[in-house]
């Protein structure tokens, strides 16, 4: 397991795979900057396609090696946002929900890694033929959009998919160091972190929403559906559904989807200006099951070190020794 995880820290150049997940409108510049300048690849979430947001974040990274995430099948909308990444030079660019085939040509054409985050090994198998250099395999724990599959199983099942053409990297409820244990002993070679990096000192989340991460008991408060998609009319393909915080507005509208459907005139309205007002007993907290083991908001670095340093306490120096590429946390 120690040389999957020396071979992708050395393709993304990083002393530690540990990637940040691509959260939009939370994983901003500065915290993208702020993992990979801890060891790990912090990655900008391009979400939806706001080109002057996407500039200004790459901006706000002041030239740290960083990477960019895409909601697929919105970027196909406005392919060139393919081209302004470009322009940044960024070490990868991370491919999640959709068929990416042709931006991935554009990508490595440019020289820059392309990573696909999948959700079956059907799909990891469809991202490694036509050119992914990285597999995210995405485990339904996990905060936002995914699918069904539980990521103790996912993972060794899309490593077995894919043998050795790429590295597989772990997603979906991973927080501390026993989750990045875990994931290498399933065989993947790195993780991808989201909802641990919400709850950071860099993160843009609006500071309520940190603090209802950081009050979180557990996974049982979240819940997946496609309830705040609705109330903000923004429609996802299937089978997609979205993982947040449950709230007043979850309580009072699950297995009720059908009457939300006839009130959108009048909850949409409420609902974005309860999103724009900070009000998330009606707005979303996009985040997974791993919430019930944040319990505090830390800088980046201090997250990146407590992980890493987890794992190899797990695991064992003498077994995950410096001279396999574990390098020192600072």
């Amino acid at each position: 397991m120690f040389e999957n995880y020396e071979t992708l820290s050395k393709k993304l150049g990083v002393n530690h795979p540990v990637l940040l997940a691509p959260m939009d409108l939370v994983a901003g510049g500065k915290l993208a900057a702020a993992v990979t300048e801890a060891g790990g690849l912090g990655i900008i979430g391009g979400g939806y396609g706001d080109e002057a947001w996407l500039r200004e974040q790459f901006a706000a990274a002041q030239g740290v090696r960083i990477g960019v995430g895409f909601i697929t099948w919105s970027l196909s909308r406005q392919p060139h946002l393919i081209d302004v990444c470009i322009e940044h030079s960024p070490v990868a660019v991370m491919f999640s929900f959709g068929d990416a085939s042709k931006h991935i040509k554009k990508v490595k054409a440019a020289g820059i890694l392309s990573i696909c985050q999948v959700q079956t090994a059907a799909m990891a198998r469809e991202a490694v033929a036509y050119g992914a250099d990285i597999i995210v395999a995405q485990g339904a724990e996990g905060g936002g959009h995914g699918v069904a599959c539980g990521t103790i199983s996912l993972v060794p099942t899309v490593v077995d998919a894919v043998g050795d053409k790429v590295p597989v990297v772990a997603a979906g409820g991973i927080a501390d160091g026993r989750g990045f244990a875990a994931s290498l002993a399933l065989g993947a070679s790195g993780v991808v972190v989201g909802t641990r990096f919400y709850a950071s000192e860099e993160a843009i989340g609006h500071a309520d929403a940190k603090r209802r991460i950081v009050q979180c008991k557990g996974g049982e408060e979240t819940i997946r559906g496609i309830l705040f998609d609705m109330a903000r009319n923004n429609v996802w393909p299937a089978p997609f559904t979205g993982r947040v915080l449950r709230n007043q507005f979850s309580d009072k509208w699950v297995g009720r989807e059908r009457d939300l459907l006839q009130q959108l005139q009048l909850e949409t309205p409420r609902y974005l200006e309860a999103r724009a007002n900070g009000d998330f007993d009606t707005a979303a907290v996009i985040a997974g099951e791993s919430a019930g083991l944040v319990h505090d908001v830390l800088p980046a670095r201090t997250i990146v070190g407590n992980i890493v340093r987890e794992m190899r306490e797990i695991l064992g120096d003498a077994a995950a020794g410096d001279q396999r590429g574990f390098k020192a946390v600072a």
